[in-house]
């Protein structure tokens, strides 16, 4: 039985005892000069366990089998505020979801879960309504006794700069700023938390394990991490795409382009960056795309060869040129791990290959010996959705037994 779960049948067996501070509070409440956060919603045992059972499986294109929800869960929107590295610590405000289970609990695991890419700016975890990977996550985590707190990225969410896609230094700085921020509201709550967790998926895997780097270096102890569908080195992971395409390679592999390529620009400084790799005839459409303004999906080709200028299929002017060395420096699994880490990977995954779904465990066992801390773990055939609706029960799982 894991932590969670015991915590909740004790509380369940015994005298009821009241839902947090605050859990009825209406409009924002002041934390600090720069965190607030406010009540959105409650979900109850009914609708989590739907998510488990109808609407994932409609997400996912494939069934599995989930732990069932036990308790509600209270959802808060965190404001806090951030600054991002790239730009001199310009200051943003950031926003996230904090997630308590209604058990009457006052001491919860901590999860941290990283998003992965989406194409509505509030399809992130703080506008839970509009985004299923969050939705598996409450029901599957916070539905079990679980604290589950989620970013949303720089750009997404209530932000107002743009989007810092694959930027790796504005995830490293929300995602820990937003872990901060739950901490005092928790504190706030008079609740506090034992283990800390993390967790994502696709982008967010990439998020997860820079976040993982931060911590570590930063002496903020972790009990594990876990990742599915992670695409650690985005060199690898487009080289892939321009180089040496599969068969089964997704048609929305396009907007990982058009979305680092403006984020690049705009974070980095580079300006002229996106129309350096992106045809004359296309860019005006990916522009919109990446700025979400209206667009016709049509003019955005799927064809790499028709978004993209011949000159980047030429593996040697990719390397050398502006975005390839961004690109070539945006990894997250270049240092000594200490903490225990299990990659999920999915052998028929349109997006991410099966060597750069393994290859943190192969580059951490490449030292000398090899470090142990990184484990690769195949979910078996499975599609980019199917790798994280399989892997999801596998964490539990795994973290249970932490």
């Amino acid at each position: 039985m894991t932590t969670w779960l015991r915590i909740v049948l004790v509380v369940c067996a015994g005298v009821a005892v009241a839902s947090p501070a605050g859990a009825q509070q209406q409009g924002p409440v002041r934390v600090t000069s720069d965190v607030s956060y406010e009540l959105i919603g409650r979900w109850d045992v009914e609708r989590l366990n739907k998510i488990l059972t109808t609407d994932t499986p409609a997400f996912a294109g494939i069934t599995v089998s989930y732990t069932p929800a036990i308790n509600a869960v209270r959802l808060y929107r965190v404001s806090y505020a951030s600054v991002i590295p790239e730009r001199s610590n310009k200051p943003i405000a950031a926003t996230g979801l904090l997630a308590i289970p209604d058990t009457g609990a006052t001491s919860f695991p901590l999860l941290s879960y990283q998003h992965g890419t989406v194409y509505g700016k509030q399809e992130v975890p703080s506008f839970p309504e509009q985004s299923p990977e969050t939705q598996l996550m409450l029901a599957q985590f916070a539905g079990q006794g679980a604290i589950v707190i989620g970013a949303d990225y720089f750009g997404m969410g209530t932000s107002t700069e743009p989007e810092g896609y694959m930027v790796k230094a504005s995830h490293q700085q929300a995602t820990t700023d937003m872990l901060t921020a739950s901490r005092a509201v928790l504190d706030h709550l008079k609740l506090t938390t034992t283990k800390l967790l993390l967790a994502g998926w696709s982008q967010g895997g990439f998020v997860t394990m820079a976040m993982l780097e931060k911590l570590e270096h930063d002496g903020v102890p972790v009990t594990a991490a876990a990742t599915a569908s992670a695409p650690l080195d985005v060199g690898v992971a487009l080289n892939g795409f321009l180089s040496f395409p599969r068969r089964n390679d997704a048609s929305w592999v396009n907007s990982l382009f058009i979305l680092s390529a403006f984020s690049f620009e705009n974070y980095y400084g580079v300006p002229g960056l996106a129309r350096s790799l992106i045809n004359d005839d296309v860019y005006e459409a990916a522009r919109k795309a990446y700025e979400r303004q209206p667009y016709t999906a049509a003019d955005v080709p799927t064809d790499l060869h028709k978004l993209i200028r011949p000159a980047y299929f030429d593996p040697q002017f990719f390397a050398a040129s502006a975005y390839g060395r961004l690109v070539a420096s945006t990894t997250a699994y270049r240092w000594v791990i200490k903490t225990p880490v299990r990659n999920y990977f999915g052998e028929s995954d349109e997006a991410i290959s099966v060597g750069l779904g393994r290859l943190a465990m192969t580059y951490q066992r490449a030292m000398g010996d090899g470090n142990q801390q990184v484990e690769a773990v195949s979910t078996g055939r499975t599609t980019h959705r199917g790798t994280f609706a399989t892997a999801v029960p596998q964490w539990k799982v795994w973290f249970g037994g932490m």
